[in-house]
């Protein structure tokens, strides 16, 4: 079994439960155009209710006490100057890289056969998307 936490989401607890090692887990910003990037045979699960609520960390803190992540990876703008939001990415994902990528290259991995969940934030922040890979869950 995958899950450790108390996650309590539905649609969100099956599409990790029927993930494994390997399967990548989008959570996008409000801004994120999900419908048309990203692989259309995964789940959508929208938590964008009002612009703010729920934000791309909220998410990603309720993930990561539920799986295992192996690597996260970013958009970054063209500019290459780094969004804030990175930081608290790092703080939630600790002694992990953020693995950076432009908008389309970022766009062609979410399009991606293992891409096993997309959920739609209302994170108003610009360019805070990040794509997790699941790990694996040792034996005890």
């Amino acid at each position: 079994m995958m899950l450790k936490s108390q996650l309590l989401h539905p649609q969100i607890l099956e599409a990790l439960g029927g993930s494994g090692h390997g399967g990548k887990i989008l959570i996008a910003d409000g801004n994120y155009p999900f419908s048309t990037r990203a692989n259309p045979a995964a789940p959508r699960v929208y938590l964008n209710f009002m612009p703010g609520k729920l934000t791309a960390t909220e998410v990603l803190e309720g993930i990561v006490s539920a799986v295992p992540i192996e690597s996260a990876d970013v958009m970054t703008p063209d500019s290459g100057e780094e969004p804030g939001i990175f930081a608290e990415f790092r703080r939630l994902l600790p002694g992990m890289e953020l693995h950076k990528h432009g908008r389309f290259p970022f766009y062609d991995l979410c399009r991606d056969s293992d891409l096993c969940l997309v959920v739609a934030t209302g994170e108003q922040r610009i360019y805070a998307n990040i794509l997790l890979t699941i790990g694996v869950v040792f034996p005890a």
